[in-house]
């Protein structure tokens, strides 16, 4: 049957979960003739920060992209996403987009490899595969024993193999037996053949079989020995021209082909795209992992180098080895990876410090390493010095554990000082220094490999700028820099009893050492001073004209990544404050009397709703709302959002505990998510100890299936939610619900819900009804005035709604004629409201036996609102709300009552609006609330 109703999503690719098909990414070249001369919008230039990775923890394309919207640039920064959807978020004022990369010509290649050629369909004659060459040797075997046992035959003196009779041979005889050998002979010989023949057919086959099932070979074309590049390529390159920057700022080798062939692209169109290249490292100096990288990475630098506008890298040293190797007609410019000195001691109060990680007192001697653990870092110098450094400790800095972490950890283990070998986690990159500042030395032990030769590394100057001298192994660049500045010591590389002398020395003279730390050295090695050459040559790419549109601006470094809000030009997903700024509605945590902590799952946005309605009815009252978030959150106003696995990191788990213990008075746990990341563990219940030796009073907020038992709602409702839910979905519900449903009896705080059915789940709590901003949400627009009416339903989880089970209905009379209808899904919630301010019926859930905040919506909207409700569980807290009750079953009667009764549906839009005003518009939740916020 053909659908005839609309159905409203996002189509466009910011919305599209999946990465952009090859012919989409061909290029948009036809495009080319109707816009080379139109005229761009005369904005601020625009710059273009391309990198390969996931941009977390990518303090140098962060701070790049932070300093050129400072300067006045129009910045996006393009990454890579760490799943298979675009993901769009901001850095301060910087547009971030995270693009998925396919495997199409990695697959095209080994399809490629894995074709027959000429040698294989020799070598592989009649064998295609294992087992086709286990048969083939088995009739090679039963032919050699069957002539074999011919040869043995003709062997014989007659030739049925019995005795020759005695006597005197005739010449017959003789004849005969001359031809029998002669004939095993022959016989003998073509055995002798065929074995041959059949021993090197195999030769052949297992080395063809080896050679395919090997590690490839290069073949000195970085597009067949690494086509990850071309695949990255695809998906980046249509991001970037879609931009139409005016400068492309291209990090490393992933990225060189990338900027190379954008900027070509967008110069075909007639735009002036100028584009650089930023190579972080000596490519051909790295240790590749296999022999087809080190192969791909060096020839894609070496073909796209040269066509680009300008280089810039991290040293002299290696800028002056690509000039040379490249032939380039400049020398690159030198831009080093260094701190931000005006964010250091900015909030070092407020800040934790590695010490504080580890646990120890100001008297132990704490050395620090941060930074990537590889074996070229030497380490394993450091563990073993250990030994000999018996009261020294040893702080390593790190992301996730690797296997060289795991072997350090291991060899501390043996010689017995694991115990002062302490792993801490990384911290936002504008915290460093402050972080690292409370140890005493900062090592680096790297061993002599070409890069660690050629750089000062970033941890050099994050060291200096936490004034820690510095204890470094002999490579050339650092041995150098220590030995002129005088601010460490230097140790033979690799040399354990050398490494213990020199911490030894460290320890003793530090005072010395930190004094030569001094103020011009650490403005020479600031990230003001290292951006100021790179942003005169944005400048220069981008010509007069451009650069007479930057328009400096105030941004703080300290910003950090904000999830999900829309691009520029588009509306946001939800009414978001802007990153940094103060989010709309409430007061700020300030110095009031009450400080209101709610988090951290902030369910459609409720918690931004409640603080809201209390800021707005208590004076004494300032809020602070934390929203926990992942990569298919719909995105609520919040002050401060924790993005995917944050939580789980030590240095937000401190930050989050010197915050709520040290600013809360009140704390209102939703959906029983901790308050301190998951410093205590992963469930509020694991806060409790630490919240309330803080004086903090805690409250506990139900909303559904945080406690919701399915059991029980299976058995009570033929159309319940989990009839449809998923088998595992279904077991992990329950215990989470029983889990807290335990936990609220025995804890004796106090307990809320939105919604009336939650009552029977938690019998000691109040009902604090769902929020909503009426006013935002109302229409001028009165419904059903229309022949045929609109009618709107918008499930933001189509099983949870009972969608599959009223579509049907909906679509019947919408054919009919009867109704208009419109399904709404991946629309960012602004819209939404739009679009229910034009509808005039609105359709919610039908399988869970009460309305939930979208309902709220529509009724504020003025429209009528038709849901299944448990009237039994409403009346329990006295009230009838006006929804038209119904069930799948009787959907099509309660909408074609409406449509026959037009007096009737304009009395419940009426009631529905006066009904939200009296509960859900705030002022009712914040009475509810108040005696726990005395």
């Amino acid at each position: 049957m053909k659908q005839t109703h609309r159905i409203i999503r996002r189509l466009s690719a910011r919305g599209s979960n999946a990465p952009e098909a090859p012919h989409a990414a061909e290029g948009r070249m036809g495009e080319s003739a109707a816009r080379a001369g139109a005229e761009r919008p005369r904005g601020r230039p625009r710059l273009a920060v391309v990198v390969g990775n996931t941009i977390v923890g990518d303090s140098r394309v962060q701070k790049t992209a932070i300093a050129a919207a400072r300067a006045g640039w129009d910045v996006t920064l393009v990454g890579r996403s760490p799943s298979k959807r675009r993901e769009e978020s901001v850095l301060g004022p910087v547009r971030v987009i995270k693009v998925p990369v396919s495997a199409h010509m990695r697959a095209v290649v080994a399809a490629e490899r894995r074709r027959p050629q000429l040698r294989s369909r020799i070598t592989q004659f009649g064998l295609p595969d294992d087992a086709a060459w286990v048969r083939a040797r088995a009739a090679h075997a039963a032919w050699v024993r069957e002539h074999t046992a011919r040869v043995g035959w003709l062997s014989a003196p007659s030739p049925a193999g019995r005795p020759a009779p005695e006597g005197p041979r005739t010449p017959e005889a003789l004849r005969a037996a001359l031809a029998r050998q002669l004939t095993r002979e022959a016989l003998r010989g073509w055995v002798r053949v065929r074995r041959y023949a059949h021993k090197g057919r195999g030769r052949a086959y297992r080395w063809e079989r080896r050679r395919v099932a090997g590690a490839p070979q290069p073949t000195g074309d970085w597009r067949t020995d690494w086509p990850e590049l071309l695949d990255i390529d695809l998906a980046f390159g249509p991001v970037i021209e879609e931009i139409e920057p005016d400068v492309i700022h291209a990090n490393d080798h992933l990225m060189i082909a990338v900027g190379a062939r954008s900027a070509a692209r967008l110069r075909a169109r007639g735009l002036p795209t100028r584009w650089l290249y930023d190579a972080h490292e000596y490519v051909r100096g790295v240790e590749w992992p296999d022999a087809v990288r080190a192969s791909a990475f060096p020839g894609v630098e070496e073909e796209f180098i040269g066509r680009a506008d300008a280089v810039v890298t991290v040293s002299g040293e290696l800028a002056g080895i690509l000039r040379e190797a490249y032939a380039l007609p400049a020398e690159p410019l030198v831009v080093a990876n260094a701190p931000v000195r005006e964010t250091v001691s900015a909030c070092a109060d407020e800040c934790v410090s590695v010490r504080d990680a580890c646990g120890l007192s100001p008297d132990v001697p704490l050395l620090v390493y941060a930074g990537w653990i590889g074996p070229e870092r030497g380490l394993d110098t450091a563990v073993e010095g250990l030994a000999e450094l018996p009261h020294a400790h040893l702080a390593l800095v790190a992301g996730k554990q690797n296997a060289t972490l795991q072997a350090l950890l291991a060899r501390a283990e043996e010689l017995g000082v694991r115990q002062r070998v302490h792993v801490v986690p990384y911290v936002p990159q504008e915290q460093v220094p402050d972080y690292l500042s409370s140890a005493d030395l900062g090592l680096i032990c790297f061993r002599h490999v070409p890069n660690c030769e050629i750089s000062l590394p970033t941890k050099a100057a994050e060291y200096l700028h936490a004034g820690l001298p510095l204890i470094t192994s002999g490579v050339r660049t650092l041995r150098n820099f220590v030995e002129r500045t005088g601010v460490g010591e230097v140790f033979v590389t690799e040399d354990v009893a050398s490494f213990v002398a020199a911490v030894q020395r460290g320890l003793a003279g530090r005072s010395t050492l930190a004094a030569r730390i001094t103020e011009p050295l650490l403005r020479e090695l600031s990230w003001e001073q290292q951006s100021a050459g790179l942003l005169d040559l944005y400048e220069r790419l981008a010509g007069p004209a451009a650069a007479a549109r930057l328009a400096p601006r105030s941004v703080p470094w300290s910003a950090s990544e904000q999830p999900g809000l829309a691009a520029p030009g588009r509306a946001r997903s939800q009414d978001a404050a802007a990153p940094g700024g103060m989010p709309s509605g409430w007061r700020s945590l300030g110095s009031t009397p009450v400080r209101l902590g709610l988090g951290c799952a902030n369910s459609a946005g409720q918690l931004a709703g409640f603080a809201r309605a209390l800021c707005e009815r208590r004076q004494d009252l300032s809020a602070e709302v934390v929203m926990h978030t992942h990569d298919q959150s719909v995105i609520y106003p919040a002050d401060i959002y924790a993005i995917g696995e944050r939580t789980g990191d030590l240095g937000f788990q401190l930050d989050r505990a010197r915050r709520v213990l040290g600013s809360y008075t009140h704390y209102l746990a939703d959906s029983f998510t901790p308050a301190l990341g998951r410093l205590n563990g992963g469930h509020i219940q694991d806060d409790l100890p630490s919240l309330s030796a803080a004086g903090i009073k805690v409250a506990l907020l139900a909303h559904g299936s945080d406690v919701r038992d399915p059991q029980r709602h299976m058995s009570r409702y033929e159309h319940s939610l989990f009839h449809a839910a998923d088998e595992t979905i279904l077991k992990a519900l329950a215990k989470k619900s029983a889990r807290n449903r335990r936990m609220a009896a025995q804890s004796g705080l106090p307990q809320f819900v939105t919604t009336p059915d939650l009552l029977e789940e938690l019998p000691g709590a109040r009902w604090a009804p769902l929020v909503v901003d009426v006013d935002s949400w109302a229409s001028e627009r009165p419904a059903m005035e229309r022949a045929r009416p609109v009618v709107v339903h918008a499930p933001s989880k189509r099983w949870t709604k009972g969608t599959e089970q009223v579509v049907p209905v909906l679509e019947e009379l919408d054919r009919r004629g009867l109704i208009e209808f419109r399904m709404v899904t991946g629309v960012p919630w602004t819209e939404v409201r739009e679009l229910v301010k034009e509808a005039d019926i609105v359709v919610d859930q039908f399988a869970v036996g009460t309305y939930g905040t979208f309902a709220c919506e529509g009724m504020a909207a003025g429209r009528p609102v038709i849901a299944f409700l448990d009237e039994r569980l409403h009346r329990s807290v006295g009230i009838r709300p006006p929804i038209v009750n119904a069930t799948p079953g009787t959907l099509r009667s309660a909408l074609e009552s409406l449509l026959e009764d037009r007096d009737l549906a304009m009395r419940t839009a009426q009631e529905s609006a006066e009904y939200v005003r009296t509960y859900h518009d705030g002022a009712y939740t914040a009475d509810v609330l108040d005696g726990f916020l005395r």
